[in-house]
């Protein structure tokens, strides 16, 4: 019996692919990365399927590739050369919903607006909050940490996670953390899955903490500046002011005149960056007031402050649309580094600098009460891999970000894109310490092998 007779056997026909027209489709991510061939690709539905392929694999030393609704930006999903692509995008299953506890159970395919929108029938919510938050995965959104708008207040995912169900390379299955929202039994394990992106194990099924939805429906502020430094002092500002928004978001003039040009925004032309902003708290009119009062003494050309659900709804769209909008100019490497808050201007400033040197169009978003920036770099979509200018480029916003005391990804994750520079962060012995790790959960190096570290 051939290997992956073996495979189908320990599964059934219909949940193995192997017709390299339908494989094809799930070996890349949203990267330009150009992927391995996949040897099968295996849509799994339960945690017994993912015990199965992980059984198989490590008895015929396959590499696995795990996989959610592949909306990821660093290559974390990419298919390998002679690898199994995990599909996990049908466990869509959310196991327990207790409001008593505030606590959700979830398998890794639940869309993360949809676990949102369950926890909201029961007077909560789940704080992660990703553009990509109608489309992307718990188990995607585990794997790399992801934040999103609202981590400005309610941090990112590992701050959501309380435990995880986790089949290890072997196919033996470990529940890490805890249902309670307190407790330092043994080493956090759920904390070293968070983010390690498939390398350690396959999240089958997450703990997550939920919390109360706000009361009254958030208020939402958009400012327009002359300068992207005078944007990014208004940010300073507002949360030196302790406004605490549940929301802050920074966009430059590229990105502004990219959506420009598909939605018609009205985009004047004095304009070089907007901020958009939140409160969700009880009084969110009084200090979405008083966000924009720090906006305009700032230096804000224009402020508009929502009036209703439906315009804090339709200024908040402006910033989703910011991707798919660049997508439209070009072949995207997107990128996420993140610098200490204080550094936001000084970086904003930076890249602009970069851009001009290298002669690369660079449009830039950013998280900015987290000092998490976006910067996009567009190239000719006629080109298989940015040119060299494009990397240059690159290089110089991450050697940059490094000297400021950031870190090369604030959220994407590292995947296949950034381990070129990974070593300019971590160093040599932290680099010797996570493959002692690796070795310990994966000593066969057979999960989502070359991603991550």
């Amino acid at each position: 019996m051939t290997a992956i007779s073996e495979l189908v056997a320990a599964l059934t026909p219909e949940k193995v692919l192997t017709d390299p027209d339908v494989t094809g489709s799930y070996a890349r991510d949203r990267t330009f990365l150009e992927p391995g061939s996949p040897l099968a690709v295996v849509l799994a539905s339960s945690r017994d399927d993912v015990v199965a392929v992980m059984a198989w694999a490590t008895a015929h030393r396959v590499p696995v590739v795990p996989r959610g609704a592949g909306t990821g930006l660093a290559g974390g999903a990419t298919a390998v050369e002679g690898c199994v692509v995990l599909a996990l995008h049908r466990m869509t299953a959310i196991r327990e919903l207790s409001p008593a506890d505030e606590i959700a159970v979830v398998e890794p395919g639940v869309i993360t607006a949809d676990l949102d929108r369950a926890a909201r029938e029961h007077g909560l919510m789940y704080a992660p909050d990703p553009s990509s938050y109608e489309i992307s995965t718990i188990g995607g959104n585990l794997a790399t940490n992801a934040g999103g708008l609202r981590c400005v207040k309610y941090g990112v995912t590992r701050d959501s996670a309380l435990g995880l169900e986790v089949v290890l390379a072997d196919g033996r299955v470990i529940n890490t953390g805890r249902r309670t929202v307190k407790g330092v039994t043994g080493y956090d394990l759920t904390g070293l899955f968070v983010g390690s992106e498939g390398t350690l194990g396959v999240i089958t099924a997450a703990t997550v903490r939920l919390r109360r939805a706000p009361a009254v429906h958030p208020t939402t502020i958009a400012a327009e500046f002359g300068s992207l430094r005078d944007a990014a002092a208004s940010v300073s500002a507002i949360i030196a002011a302790g406004c605490q928004p549940s929301l802050m978001e920074m966009l430059d003039r590229n990105t502004l005149k990219a959506i420009d040009d598909w939605r018609h925004i009205g985009l004047e032309e004095a304009t070089r960056a907007m901020l958009i902003g939140q409160s969700d708290a009880a009084d969110g009119p009084a200090v979405a007031a008083r966000m924009a009062e720090i906006c305009t003494a700032t230096g804000a050309t224009f402020v508009a402050v929502s009036s209703s659900p439906q315009e804090a709804e339709e200024l908040i769209a402006v910033r989703r649309m910011a991707y798919e909008a660049k997508e439209r100019l070009g072949t995207c490497l997107v990128e996420d580094v993140c610098v200490p808050r204080s550094a936001l201007p000084y970086m904003i400033e930076k890249i602009e600098e970069i851009a001009v040197a290298h002669d690369v169009l660079i449009a830039t978003v950013a998280h900015a009460g987290d000092g998490n920036l976006h910067p996009v770099f567009v190239f000719d979509r006629s080109l298989a891999e940015p040119p060299p200018n494009v990397w240059a480029a690159a290089d110089a916003v991450f050697r940059e970000t490094l000297r400021m005391g950031g870190t090369l990804t604030g959220e994407h994750g590292v995947g296949l894109m950034k381990r070129r520079w990974l070593a300019l962060e971590t160093g040599p012995v932290t680099e010797e310490i996570h493959h002692g790790i690796k070795a310990v959960f994966d000593p066969l190096g057979i999960l989502n092998p070359g991603k991550a570290i």
